[in-house]
């Protein structure tokens, strides 16, 4: 057995698991925009009405950020994902069978509160089964299954209700992800000594201290978390990145079948290149992380990459106003998502190094303040473009958020844990 995890070990079979997950994340996130005709036109929605729809999932994923990262901390992600996994999948067939907007908001809202267990639950197991060492690429790999399952999903999710229905579609999905968490509940475990497939000597590369550290963990002070400086660092940097990337998971594939006068599945194609590029940002930044860490520069290991993202991201933005075929455009989007993403695997990296056994509440919470970024985002778009007759506005408010969020960068300390007892 020792040499069959040394093959292939076990840590990175769970890693696989977190990836698909991933995906599934981001395929029924994506699901609502690429049926928003549809749906708009069977409900009688307008796109003021839809930028509610599509903003109330993130309003209800960013408030139960927190409280679903502190039950992974404390029930251990076998328990919790099961059940939010489960849960939002319910959500996402039931959106299926929704009448009017009311119900509609209803139900995506209960869809985002069951997603907001998903990443920071996978931040816990993260910290329970990977070596720092390994953290950053192991962080760009799962949040790049979230673009990949983007990038697949735009054409598929087209061609999906063209055969079937946007209703169908919705059901579909939400038995596959059911199918995922049963399949979790029955391999994982929260501590990798009672995985009967891991060996000794992964078990010690995974390092004892990371298994043990959840028995010895103390309560954690919420009024000290929020009155910390990082926290709050984290919090803002993380709400200008989300406020760029959630326009693509929600506006990208109407703003361009609509300027570009394209059809459903060509919108679908040219939609999904920013995730594509996103999965590739998520690699290099992750790549980056762990190799500086291992060079001694455990700071620059985080912030370099980050910086590097945000500026990238500010001149994909602004320059993308300035094209006028959808290829330019698309392309410059690309750039930015790229940006945007380089952002995430420093950004979870250092959620671990100051938050420790506390990570997924940590995590959690920076994951709050970015998805009420990305609510302000899928709201922002219709109502500027509504008010001054133009998306610029939005696209130099992203820029903008963007640049405001590598001073924060700068001012943070990766290698000083954060006192919450």
């Amino acid at each position: 057995m020792a040499e069959k995890s040394t093959f292939f070990p076990v840590r990175y079979r769970m890693v696989f698991g977190t990836f698909i997950l991933a995906m599934i994340v981001l395929f029924d996130r994506v699901l609502i925009s690429v049926a928003k005709d549809p749906v708009a036109a069977d409900l009688n929605l307008s796109d003021k009405q839809m930028g509610w729809v599509l903003s109330i999932f993130a309003l209800g994923y960013a408030l139960f950020q927190t409280p679903s990262g502190y039950m992974a901390d404390k029930y251990g992600a076998r328990k919790v994902l099961t059940a939010v996994v489960s849960l939002w999948s319910f959500f996402t067939a039931l959106t299926g069978a929704v009448y009017n907007f009311f119900t509609l908001i209803v139900v995506r809202f209960l869809f985002g509160v069951g997603e907001a267990g998903a990443f920071p639950s996978m931040a816990s197991a993260v910290f329970n089964w990977i070596p720092v060492k390994e953290r950053g690429l192991v962080h760009g790999i799962n949040f790049s299954g979230g673009r990949i399952g983007a990038a697949i999903a735009l054409p598929i999710v087209a061609w999906l209700i063209d055969i079937t229905s946007w209703r169908m579609s919705f059901v579909i999905l939400g038995v596959i992800g059911v199918l995922w968490a049963l399949i979790w509940y029955w391999w994982y475990r929260d501590n990798p000594k009672d995985h009967k497939a891991v060996s000794e000597n992964e078990l010690e590369e995974i390092g004892r201290n990371i298994s043990d550290n959840k028995l010895k963990k103390p309560p954690i002070s919420f009024k000290k978390m929020f009155y910390s400086k990082a926290m709050w660092l984290m919090m803002g940097q993380y709400f200008s990145s989300n406020f760029t990337f959630f326009f693509c998971l929600t506006w990208l594939f109407p703003h361009l079948k609509a300027k570009y006068n394209l059809d459903a599945v060509e919108a679908g194609f040219y939609s999904s290149a920013p995730f594509v590029f996103g999965a590739i940002g998520n690699w290099v930044s992750g790549w980056m992380v762990d190799t500086i860490y291992r060079k001694g520069k455990w700071a620059l290991s985080r912030k370099l990459p980050a910086i590097i993202g945000f500026c990238l991201a500010a001149i994909g933005i602004v320059a993308s106003i300035y094209m006028k075929e959808v290829t330019g455009a698309v392309i410059f989007i690309s750039l930015a998502v790229f940006g945007a993403d380089m952002t995430l695997s420093p950004s979870w990296s250092t959620c671990l190094d100051i938050g420790k056994e506390h990570s997924g509440t940590i995590s959690g919470t920076m994951n709050m303040a970015g998805n009420l970024g990305s609510f302000l985002t899928a709201l922002a778009f219709p109502y500027m473009v509504a008010f001054t007759g133009s998306n610029t506005p939005f696209f130099l408010l992203a820029a903008g958020l963007n640049l405001l969020a590598i001073p924060m960068w700068m001012a943070i300390k990766p290698e000083r844990k954060m006192v919450l007892n």
